[in-house]
């Protein structure tokens, strides 16, 4: 592009975007990128998730001219972040309604990239030559859940200190240097003024981090160009459709059902999604049972279901180090899936026992979700509209069979064995159905 020459006529447009052409960029993406004709609303949640990044950012903006990083109480006990989060709520013009659109909005931006996700792994987005795309998905997948974490902690109330509390002690598992990163990262022995004050800086630096890597997917995705619902490569300008008007009013559509769920929960339901309890300023007793945010919650099961030690020729690695070491191998093994699966088939569109394990996949997450949100050592039980379905029962001695925990380990072995033995030994033994020969072949057939 920088050889081309400017596509505007108006003459203050031409001049400025041949001193800097961004806006030709714009425009070739636009126009004159060749984007696959058969996308479907599955690919809509990619440019929701920019809008919501952008809501996040300057909801977070206004929100952070307001907010006191301090744990210091005033003549009714109350810390100032607590208070101050408060005066938003209360005292704020309109501090209501940006506090619940940043807080929703945290919610249904994860909404969004999980879906996009969930998308790319069923679609096989993330095989050759898209490796580079998938592998800057996850770093802003795990960006995300540190900015969540980091803004969970700001509100200072019961589940908020308990959660930086818990988390920060995580650190600990980490053999010699354990102690000293806790330290460096608290500032001090005590969960206290230091730590909610390095929690903010970041908060608030992160999110920039986060839109820098964004826009490097965003490029990415203009050089390698979108996968497509049937996983093959374009062959002729018959596959492809400019993005604008096609794909735009496409996307303005899906965004405006997106945005109309969102503005109601944040209307009617703002708490729905939240746990009550954190609406209590602390008192620096960590709460008998931690719930992170529903977004964390599969992970969070996946760090608390390793309560034994493992003995290894005599080396002891201790509950909280092999909890440490799945959740953190969980999220690492997201990087290698490229890698890892050996199919020359990307859509599991035509993959009909690849679909089968990947539908088990989802539900293996569900399920871990379900177990972050209850309690260990208790029967599990899938919460309905109607009640609670248990799962486990208590047997004699006091044993719970089928306890949370147990399911935890089960589902915690079938993520990881999705990886790690599942998807390398399908793609040597499976038997892919005929794909067609190319996008443009069913689509005008």
């Amino acid at each position: 592009m920088a050889g081309s020459r400017s596509p505007f006529k108006n003459p203050l447009l031409k001049g400025f975007d041949e001193r800097l052409p961004v806006l030709r960029a714009v425009h070739y993406s636009m126009t004159s990128h060749a984007y696959p004709k058969n996308l479907n609303y599955w690919w809509n949640f990619g440019s929701i998730a920019g809008i919501m990044l952008v809501v996040m950012i300057l909801t977070g903006l206004f929100l952070a001219m307001h907010y006191k990083p301090s744990v210091q109480e005033d003549t009714y006990g109350i810390n100032q972040a607590f208070r101050s989060v408060e005066h938003i709520m209360r005292d704020v013009q309109g501090g209501m309604f940006l506090r619940y659109m940043h807080s929703v909005g945290a919610s249904f931006f994860f909404i969004a990239v999980i879906f996009h996700m969930f998308r790319g792994m069923y679609y096989g987005s993330y095989k050759a030559p898209r490796e580079v795309l998938w592998v800057l998905g996850c770093v802003i997948l795990i960006l995300m859940m540190g900015i969540a974490f980091l803004g969970y902690s700001l509100v200072w109330g019961v589940m908020s200190f308990a959660a930086a509390e818990v988390i920060t002690q995580v650190f600990t598992a980490i053999p010699i240097l354990g102690d000293d990163i806790l330290l460096l990262l608290r500032g001090g022995e005590d969960v206290d003024d230091a730590l909610l004050n390095r929690f903010f800086a970041l908060h608030f630096l992160l999110p920039f981090v986060l839109a820098g890597v964004v826009i490097l997917h965003i490029l990415t995705l203009q050089t390698v160009g979108s996968n497509n619902p049937l996983g093959i490569d374009l062959k002729s300008k018959k596959d492809t459709v400019s993005f604008h008007p096609y794909y735009t009013f496409k996307d303005i559509f899906g965004l405006s059902l997106f945005f109309t769920i969102y503005l109601a929960v944040v209307a009617w339901a703002p708490e729905r999604l939240a746990e009550a309890i954190n609406n209590q300023p602390t008192d620096y007793n960590l709460p008998s049972h931690i719930v992170p945010e529903w977004y964390l919650l599969p992970f969070y099961a996946i760090l608390k279901v390793f309560t034994w030690d493992l003995n290894i020729f005599g080396l002891v690695i201790t509950g909280k180090q092999l909890g440490a070491l799945a959740m953190a191998g969980s999220l690492g093994i997201l990087f290698l899936l490229p890698w890892l699966d050996t199919s020359p088939v990307r859509s599991g569109r035509f993959r009909p026992v690849f679909k089968v394990f990947f539908w088990g996949f989802v539900l293996c997450c569900l399920i871990l979700a379900l177990v972050g949100a209850q309690t260990s050592g208790e029967a599990f039980f899938i919460p309905t509209p109607f009640g609670r379905v248990p799962l486990g029962f208590e047997g004699g001695n006091g044993f719970v069979w089928g306890s949370t925990q147990q399911w935890g380990v089960l589902f915690t072995g079938y993520y990881f064995a999705y990886f790690i033995v599942i998807l390398p030994v399908l793609g040597l033994f499976e038997k892919p159905k005929q794909l067609p020969a190319s996008i443009s072949e069913p689509v005008l057939a």
